[in-house]
């Protein structure tokens, strides 16, 4: 059972499917075994609720990476819009104060090490094999690609590689997260693992279970 309040679940803003949650955790159980977690694109700390949790049974860490100030939908006039992450005082979105909120409720505060930074930069001197890395940041293809090239070299192997919000059909949501996935699988680099829902699940593969082409290529 996952040890966390159900009714901070709901309560805080987001857009992760609760099935989508569990699977986060039970993965980041595993994860958390060979080391540390990190995810990209926290918000006000939804996901961060169920990777910490399993972090903190594991006794490890999860960093958090956030630039805070939202992604490109979440922009006012954007469909993802909501005033309650505004700061009006400086006219731009602050989604900190209410992911910080969201640790402490969850007495957190012990396994989640906030990155409050663009993801590139986080990465641009980042020496910390990882058990598991989730991309779940700004949904633009630039955005997506740099996500993926800055962290997944990081991932330590037989650690895991989560891609949320995955759409094969243009109708249904963007593209991006897709791409993304796409690549990491043509690589050869990583194993496919069922999918919850939007969210796609690949493990990095030791070395030796990648093909010589691909050790190659890599």
């Amino acid at each position: 059972m996952i040890n966390i309040d159900p009714a901070l679940i709901k309560q805080t803003r987001g857009f992760l499917d609760p099935d989508e949650g569990r699977r986060l955790y039970d993965v980041a159980l595993d994860a958390g075994r060979m080391g540390p977690c990190l995810e990209i694109g926290s918000y006000c700390g939804k996901s961060t609720l169920y990777l910490g949790a399993a972090c903190r049974e594991q006794n490890t860490v999860l960093f958090a990476v956030d630039h805070h100030t939202g992604s490109e939908e979440q922009q006012p006039g954007e469909g993802y819009f909501d005033p309650a992450t505004y700061d009006y005082r400086f006219n731009r979105i602050d989604t900190f104060p209410l992911f910080r909120q969201t640790l402490v409720r969850a007495g957190l505060m012990d396994t989640v090490v906030p990155i409050v930074a663009p993801s590139a930069l986080a990465a641009r001197f980042w020496g910390t094999p990882l058990g598991l890395v989730l991309i779940d940041g700004g949904h633009s293809d630039a955005a997506a690609y740099g996500d993926y090239s800055a962290w997944a070299g990081h991932i330590m192997p037989g650690g895991f590689l989560l891609i949320h919000d995955i759409f094969e059909n243009p109708q249904e949501g963007g593209q991006a997260p897709y791409h993304i996935y796409r690549m990491a699988l043509s690589s050869g680099l990583f194993a496919e693992f069922p999918r919850t829902k939007t969210l796609g699940v690949l493990r990095r593969r030791r070395p030796e279970e990648i093909p010589p082409r691909e050790i190659q290529q890599a």
